[in-house]
């Protein structure tokens, strides 16, 4: 496993990170409309951050086309609960349309009662143009600038002409803004924009009801008249008749293709996120640089010290780390399901490392809905080729056999657990019949990728790992084991392992509040570039941290290091766990029980994928420092 190569590899970095936000591939080709075309918007799930539990846009009933039909989805759409459908939205490339009448719904006694929840779990309506998604704008009262709000609120609550009692509005007139940039020479247009201010308007029929000839008092295109304010707002009840109408306009923009996204990727807190990785990375690298050069000394001075007493005639007492050299190398306790954890993280590692390859390059952004995840399984699954690899070379070394054995625990232990977890929580949210319930489809897809590909992978390199010629420990390993004298209180390994998490854990800390942030709050993530390089610095962190603990423990005389080493970088899950608790309480609104199982069993699963992936950093890292100390120093 590489490790930071000081200057050059920063610089390295650094170029990586300018070109991540100057180089942008988008998720989808552009096109061009001509004057008149047609725009179909498309509507996608209801979301809230207070429930976590996406639905389908028409479990609510919202005026539909007579046949409803799906976009085509990929693997992580599907899994992100998107559900992209057609929608009786529809405009005309340039041409403004007023009080477009959609449909008309008398609501009964059910339907009002699930408005009234979508409303009280302040539920926002997706859609999409262009794969745009519809953002409402809003002025910021202490800058001169504008934020944007993904979706708009199925409607409002409060009270309404002096009544104490709270009532629930519905947004039933949509004011829809497209914003598209004019091609001078062509005269098409591309869409950049794509925006909307919702109104409740309780709309007035002039005359009868006419699907094709309805006029409205409240909102008439003839008299020039449409919907400025919510003086009269649409009440939510049994037996109310809700009438839902749309304005579209059309504003020309200065604004690229290219760079259309750029307004949606805008964070609230941009100049905290980036003093606050900044800041990070100084602090972490003169840590971890003041580490290196303190372990650099301390081996050379006693790597020196012990060949030295080599070279005397008369026979010295051999003391510290050398004192074990006959048991640094002994197999450990459970050494099988060490190479299968180990197997494990290096197959995560290697999902990350080229998972995050492709994000810095643009071919994840968020304009490609549901690639990012895509990307994570289909990395993985091809990924168990090196994870069969790993664990059968290190299996081989501890001199076992059964190589088949260990390469069907590698592909399946780790999954398995997931899995078993992953059905719970679907099963949880399928009983509340919402949209991120994944199919039997999808379940059989990713069974398929998982025995179908992943497992046989496993298989493959495990036999090529077998195949090859076992690992040679540098020193031979004694007969009998030497008893590990008593140590110290702060060598017990319960809290060296604790201690040594805390580090990695601070590495990461900072950035994970904004990938939390983006994940639970529903905001895009897209500092790819920055999350590459505190990946990297995770990596260094817990290489060296678990190299300094596992110094000081060869130090007393305490050879049991394998799964030690594991564990203290791995550590940091737990940190992460306690962590992501921690956000739960104060930046989260969540009050359903599901919804809280739905939270921390998601990240009960990301902090087991962490413990594997930090776990098996900090393994490979002591395994190449005892190899190198012990094979320079002569022994007897």
């Amino acid at each position: 496993m590489a490790f930071l190569r000081s200057i050059v590899f920063s610089t390295v970095l650094l170029c990586l990170l300018h070109s991540a936000f100057c180089f942008y591939l988008p998720g989808v080709a552009p096109q061009d409309f001509v004057k008149g075309e047609v725009l179909e918007v498309k509507v996608n799930k209801l979301t809230s951050i207070k429930t976590q539990l996406p639905y389908s846009y028409y479990s609510l009933p919202y005026p539909a086309p007579k046949k409803i039909q799906d976009s085509a989805e990929n693997l992580g759409e599907v899994l992100r609960g998107d559900r992209i459908e057609n929608s009786l939205y529809v405009f005309k490339m340039r041409e403004p349309q007023m009080c477009n009448i959609v449909g008309k719904v008398k609501l009964d006694a059910k339907n009002a009662k699930e408005f009234k929840e979508k409303i009280n779990d302040e539920y926002r309506v997706n859609m999409i143009l262009d794969n745009l998604p519809l953002v409402v704008p809003i002025k910021r009262n202490d800058q001169d600038s504008t934020v944007y709000q993904l979706g708009f609120h199925v409607g409002l609550k409060g009270q309404y002409s002096g009544s104490k009692e709270e009532k629930y509005f519905i947004h039933n007139h949509l004011a829809f803004t497209v914003k598209f940039h004019r091609d001078v020479q062509t005269e098409s247009a591309r869409i950049v924009g794509f925006e909307v201010k919702p109104f409740s308007v309780k709309h007035e029929l002039d005359g009868k009801w006419d699907e094709q000839k309805t006029r409205l008092t409240t909102c008439d295109p003839h008299a020039k008249h449409t919907v400025m304010n919510n003086n009269s707002p649409q009440e939510v009840e049994e037996n109310k008749e809700i009438i839902f109408t749309y304005d579209v306009d059309f504003q020309e923009s200065d604004v690229k293709w290219a760079s259309r996204w750029d307004a949606y990727l805008l964070m609230n807190d941009d100049q905290i996120h980036w003093f606050s990785i900044v800041n990070s990375l100084m602090i972490v690298l003169f840590l971890s640089g003041m580490v290196a050069m303190i372990m650099l000394r301390t081996l050379y001075r006693d790597i020196a010290k012990y060949n030295e007493l080599e070279t005397q005639e008369e026979a010295q007492e051999e003391t510290g780390w050398k004192l074990v050299h006959g048991d640094v190398f002994r197999p450990p306790v459970n050494s099988d399901l060490l190479c299968v954890y180990v197997g494990t993280g290096v197959q995560f590692f290697g999902m990350i490392l080229v998972t995050m390859i492709f994000a810095i390059l643009g071919f994840l952004s968020p304009s490609n809905r549901g690639g990012l995840m895509t990307a994570m399984l289909l990395v993985w699954v091809f990924m168990g080729l090196f994870a069969g690899y790993s664990s059968t070379r290190l299996y081989k070394m501890f001199k076992g056999s059964e190589w088949k054995k260990i390469a069907l625990k590698t592909a399946t232990l780790f999954p398995a657990i997931v899995s078993v977890i992953f059905f719970i929580l679907n099963a949880l949210i399928w009983g509340q019949k919402s949209s991120g319930a994944v199919p039997f489809g999808t379940m059989f897809a990713l069974i398929f990728l998982w025995f179908g590909i992943s497992v046989p992978l496993v298989f493959v390199g495990s036999y090529i790992g077998f195949r090859k010629p076992a690992i040679e420990n540098p020193v031979k390993t004694n007969k009998i084991p030497r008893q590990i004298p008593e140590q110290a209180w702060y060598m017990n390994p319960a809290f060296s392992v604790l201690i040594g998490g805390i580090l990695p854990f601070g590495a990461v800390f900072i950035e994970l509040f904004f990938i939390l942030t983006s994940i639970w709050l529903n905001q895009f993530y897209y500092i790819f570039g920055f999350l590459f390089l505190v990946f990297i610095i995770l990596v260094v962190t817990c290489a060296e941290i678990t190299i300094v603990l596992c110094y000081f423990q060869l130090c007393s005389e305490d050879y049991l290091w394998w799964w030690r080493s594991y564990l203290t970088s791995g550590s940091s899950a737990l940190y992460l766990f306690l962590y992501a608790t921690f956000y739960f309480f104060t930046k989260l609104e969540i009050t359903k029980l599901v919804s809280a199982i739905f939270y921390f069993g998601y990240m009960l699963i990301a902090s087991y994928a962490f413990f594997v992936v930090t776990g098996t950093i900090g393994f490979y890292a002591c395994f190449w420092f005892t190899r190198l100390i012990y094979s320079s120093v002569k022994i007897d």
